[in-house]
C-alpha cells in the first residue's frame, strides 16, 4: 500500500510533496535525528520509550522544543495520519531537524518535523522463517561518544554497511566499535545467548539506545533469562548458541549463521510470543 499523505511541520501534506530547501540542515549537515516506530491495530507501540528518547536526543543535539515531543503528541500526530492514509498497521518514522540558517554553526536552534507513514498488513510482530546469514563490517568501526548511542540523521556509516552487505551477499553485517568490540547490526541491535545467558553490548559499546532493545531486555528479565550488558568480542559469535537483532520495526530477527557457525532460535521464539503478548 502506497502512503498519500505526511506531516510537515504540522501541516498534512501528499507524501509526494517537494518540501526541502537546499539550505536544509537534515540535507547540509545531517544536523537532525529521527525515530522509527510500529503502529499495530491505530494504536502506537511504545510511545512512551519512543518519547523518552527522542527528547534526551533532541536535548543532547541542543535542538529547542524537546519538551514537545511527549508521548502525547507522538500518539495524536500518529493515530492522526494513520487515519488519514486509511490503515491501522504501519511503521513511522519521525525526522526532527535544526531549522535553521547558518554554516556549521546554526543561527539558531528552531526545531523542524516532519512524520512519514509507511502501511502494513501485518498487526503483529513475526520471527523470519529463514535466519539471517551475517558477516562483520571492518571497514569504518564506529565511534563512541556521547552521540552514539543517538539515531541522528548523520547515517553514513550504516550506508556503507548496507553497500558491503549487498556486495558480499549476506542478509546483514555486525559493526564493531573503534576498540574492535561488537556494537550493533546494519540497523538493529544485537543479542547473543551464550549457555543460557544473553549478552548485549553495553551502551558505552557505542550502540544506538534502541526501543526495542529496551523492552527485550525487560522481557527477557522477567521470563528468568539473565542478560549482561557488556563489552563483547567478536570471537563470541564462533562459540554462541543463538544470535538475534532486535529493532521498533521489525521486532525480533534471528540469525541462522556467521561464517561457518550456524545457531539456534530458542530464545528469540519465546521473547517474540512474550513481545505479541505485550
Amino acid at each position: 500500500m502506497t502512503p498519500v499523505f505526511i506531516n510537515f511541520n504540522g501541516e498534512i501534506l501528499p507524501a509526494d510533496t517537494k518540501l526541502l530547501t537546499l539550505n536544509n540542515r537534515a540535507f547540509r549537515y545531517g544536523d537532525g535525528l529521527f525515530e522509527s516506530m510500529r503502529m499495530m491495530k491505530g494504536h502506537l507501540k511504545f510511545a512512551n520509550l519512543h518519547a523518552d528518547r527522542l527528547q534526551r536526543g533532541m536535548k543532547a543535539l541542543k535542538i529547542d522544543g524537546y519538551s514537545q515531543m511527549d508521548t502525547w503528541f507522538l500518539k495524536e500526530k500518529t493515530e492522526d495520519l494513520a487515519r488519514r492514509n486509511k490503515a491501522k498497521h504501519g511503521r513511522f518514522r519521525l525526522t526532527v531537524f535544526r531549522d535553521s540558517e547558518g554554516l556549521y554553526t546554526p543561527s539558531r536552534n528552531k526545531m523542524g518535523w516532519c512524520l512519514e507513514f509507511q502501511p502494513l498488513e501485518e498487526p503483529r510482530y513475526f520471527l523470519n522463517e529463514k535466519g539471517l546469514i551475517m558477516d562483520i563490517f571492518t571497514d569504518l568501526p564506529k565511534a563512541t561518544n556521547y552521540l552514539s548511542n543517538i539515531k541522528t540523521c548523520n547515517s553514513l556509516i550504516y550506508v556503507m554497511a548496507g553497500l558491503y552487505k549487498s556486495q558480499n551477499k549476506v542478509d546483514d553485517v555486525f559493526l564493531l566499535n573503534q576498540n574492535g568490540f561488537l556494537c550493533e547490526a546494519g540497523s538493529s541491535n544485537i543479542f547473543i545467548g551464550y549457555q543460557n545467558h544473553l549478552y548485549t553490548p553495553a551502551l558505552s559499546e557505542g550502540c544506538v539506545e534502541g526501543v526495542m532493545r529496551q523492552v527485550i531486555i525487560k522481557l527477557a528479565q522477567e521470563n528468568n533469562i539473565p542478560v549482561t550488558e557488556a563489552q563483547i568480542s567478536p570471537d563470541i559469535l564462533y562459540e554462541a548458541d543463538e544470535v538475534f537483532l532486535t529493532n521498533a520495526g521489525r521486532g525480533i530477527q534471528s540469525v541462522m549463521g556467521f561464517g561457518v557457525r550456524r545457531y539456534f532460535n530458542k530464545i528469540s521464539k519465546l521473547l517474540i510470543e512474550e513481545l505479541n503478548k505485550l
